[in-house]
């Protein structure tokens, strides 16, 4: 009889930085190449809330926008800001779309809650900014979390979801059970009743959007897992699409957004 897969470590499960030795060197490219491109485009910068991490940085096309992208960044809830990554605001830009990529408080400083709650609000302010016009919610890894759960019925207010075109969830967590056993945990503090409410492949998704999964085939089993699990749970209620970027893992997979030809770029500017 074949063995049916079980995994014994979580933690390792989804360890992303022993998976990628070389994690460091990303990280201080994008910290390389986003400052090299806030210097050359520099974003209009919203607030959307009283602390210092409530804010949006916006950059506008040369004419009328397409549409409107808005980008939120990974990193564990814990881990990085918006400034981060603003050089991935370039392939969309590129592509006649505005970009905006918000900030959020870091746990442990916030709950998950909080954050959520934050993200909806910095797309209901990106929303009155760039109106009349489709969006795009799009995020990586922890980010693409937070723009999984803007996708469930209820979430968004009710102007921006009838302007939600597409959710693009990048490398995203999309059932927080598993997190509570291990020790990120002591510092995201995610509770039983969080692990329900925010896992977006828990619960139905609003209609009217479709929804693309992508994640690096060279990625973890359990990213494959819940990237693989978002799409499969709301096949019934959306039309959705999987993913695997070949030769990507969870550190390069976001990299083509900077890229306006890329398939990534394409699949977050839909025409």
């Amino acid at each position: 009889m074949q063995q049916i897969d079980r995994i014994e470590d979580w933690a390792g499960a989804v360890d992303n930085r022993a998976a990628v030795p070389g994690h460091a060197a990303h990280f201080a490219a994008w910290a390389e190449r986003a400052a090299a491109f806030r210097g050359a485009q520099v974003p209009v910068t919203r607030a959307y809330g009283e602390t210092e991490r409530e804010a949006v940085d916006l950059w506008l096309p040369e004419g009328p926008p397409h549409g409107v992208m808005v980008f939120f960044h990974g990193g564990w809830w814990m881990n990085f800001s918006k400034d981060t990554f603003s050089h991935l605001a370039a392939g969309p830009l590129a592509r006649g779309w505005a970009v905006a990529i918000p900030g959020y408080t870091l746990a442990p400083a916030a709950s998950l809650t909080t954050i959520m709650a934050q993200a909806l609000r910095a797309v209901s302010m990106v929303g009155d900014a760039v109106p009349d016009v489709p969006l795009v919610l799009a995020g990586h890894s922890a980010g693409g979390h937070l723009a999984a759960m803007c996708g469930v019925a209820g979430a968004l207010d009710a102007r921006c979801q009838q302007r939600l075109a597409r959710i693009v969830s990048i490398s995203g967590v999309h059932d927080l059970r598993p997190l509570r056993g291990i020790a990120i945990n002591e510092t995201l503090g995610i509770t039983a009743e969080e692990a329900h409410a925010l896992s977006p492949a828990l619960h139905r998704p609003r209609p009217g959007f479709d929804c693309v999964a992508w994640v690096g085939a060279d990625e973890l089993p359990e990213f494959r897992r819940q990237n693989a699990l978002l799409a499969v749970a709301w096949g019934g209620y959306a039309a959705t699409r999987i993913v695997e970027a070949a030769g990507a893992d969870h550190f390069t997979v976001l990299e083509p957004l900077a890229e306006p030809d890329s398939e990534l770029t394409r699949l977050v500017t839909p025409e």
